[in-house]
């Protein structure tokens, strides 16, 4: 809880210094026990594009990838971007460092992994009453792009745009550790779940993957998320379906919890036995 009166920004920002820190310690004995271990860092990945080319867009846009990425700046790079002088003067933000603090953030992670579902739209005049959610961050509506059932925008090539950008600023593997399609899924009569919405949404980015791999971009890894329903984060109903199996409950808790392989089970067992080659 926050005292009254107190700068809010000041505690969230002298909190996270002392997690950044403490991030960049435990690197640092991760890569004494074994220099071999690998550790990385994890963001909500997702570019946020102008919503026009009206400079302040742009300008928004920019603004708004920066506070997206302010914490993996000083995990990947080992220092405070130059940006943040600005950001922590303006919010009226005086970090408190201890002796050693600067040089311990020099211990940087190997690897930044992220998650992937949709891309963002900025601009100057956004607020809100004209943005929703995506993954918690807010967003304009791209009118270019189709939307799920939740108004998350289906965006393929906005993962490989976003690929590129974060290689570019980090020159460091990335690991796509969540990427998926919430949507409502029906058991036909047969008892089966046809749910190809969800395997063209998969399709599609992996093959964007591929692009940003091709690109030179180097990627460790890809999990999707995830391999069984459950209760979805962002809304709390488990009508937001994003597994490979179906989970027999509904949004009040009714059901038996049976389980059922989706038509996009098959699918993807196919997907990984050659790959990602076999995308059909």
């Amino acid at each position: 809880m926050f005292e009254e009166g107190e700068n809010q920004d000041q505690v969230k920002y002298q909190a996270a210094h002392h997690e950044l820190v403490a991030s960049a310690l435990a690197t640092k004995i991760a890569h004494e026990i074994n220099p071999q271990n690998q550790v990385g860092c994890m963001l909500a990945g997702g570019n946020f594009y102008p919503y026009s080319c009206k400079p302040e867009d742009v300008w928004a846009a920019l603004e708004k990838d920066r506070e997206n990425l302010f914490f993996i700046d000083v995990q990947a790079r080992g220092r405070y971007p130059a940006y943040s002088a600005r950001v922590f003067r303006e919010k009226g933000v005086t970090i408190a460092k201890e002796a050693g603090d600067d040089e311990a953030l020099k211990h940087t992670v190997d690897f930044v992994s992220f998650s992937y579902y949709a891309s963002r739209c900025a601009s100057a005049d956004m607020n809100a009453n004209n943005t929703n959610a995506a993954n918690i961050v807010k967003s304009l509506k791209n009118p270019y792009i189709e939307a799920s059932e939740w108004g998350w925008g289906i965006d393929p090539l906005g993962l490989r745009i976003t690929m590129n950008m974060m290689y570019d600023r980090y020159q460091k593997p990335l690991f796509l550790v969540e990427n998926g399609l919430g949507a409502k899924d029906v058991v036909n009569a047969d008892g089966q779940i046809d749910d190809d919405y969800r395997i063209s949404y998969l399709r599609e980015h992996i093959r964007a993957m591929g692009d940003a791999i091709e690109d030179g971009v180097p990627l460790i890894g890809y999990t999707t998320w995830g391999c069984i329903d459950l209760v979805a984060a962002s809304t709390g109903e488990m009508s937001k379906r994003y597994g490979f199996v179906y989970v027999d409950r509904d949004d009040a808790g009714n059901g038996t919890l049976a389980r059922t392989r989706k038509k996009s089970f098959w699918w993807y067992k196919k997907v990984i036995a050659s790959n990602g080659e076999d995308l059909a």
